[in-house]
């Protein structure tokens, strides 16, 4: 194995950031840092992310091996999620940039207004 190259355009590194950059794969990661969910308590925790695009993020976040997908055969069917150690990864830096986001988002949007108005 050779080391990631993000500014060589055939490196898969660009994959992973594609990745862990997407909104809502970050906030799977955030809405899982306590342990196991349901979809439906991923959804809920999410807002605003349909059921087709959570189910999408979710499978390409299992095969990417961020996450678990865990079936209990019980009636009805119960499904958990659950991040790997690789996923566990991901929370201190998530975290980091989600509070950056927090602490700077009206000097961002205001930066944003003032361009788009003027």
């Amino acid at each position: 194995m050779m080391d990631g190259d993000a500014f060589n355009p055939e490196c898969p590194t660009r994959l992973v950031l594609d990745r862990i950059g997407d909104k809502w794969s970050v906030l799977v990661v955030l809405s899982l840092r306590d342990g196991p969910r349901r979809f439906t308590q991923l959804r809920d925790m999410i807002g605003g992310v349909t059921p087709k695009v959570l189910t999408q993020t979710l499978r390409a976040m299992a095969a990417d091996g961020l996450l678990t997908r865990q079936v209990f055969a019980e009636v009805p069917p119960r499904v958990e999620y659950e991040l790997t150690p690789l996923g566990q990864s991901l929370q201190a830096p998530i975290r980091a940039v989600t509070d950056w986001a927090e602490e700077h988002v009206n000097e961002v949007m205001a930066a944003r207004e003032a361009a788009v108005g003027g």
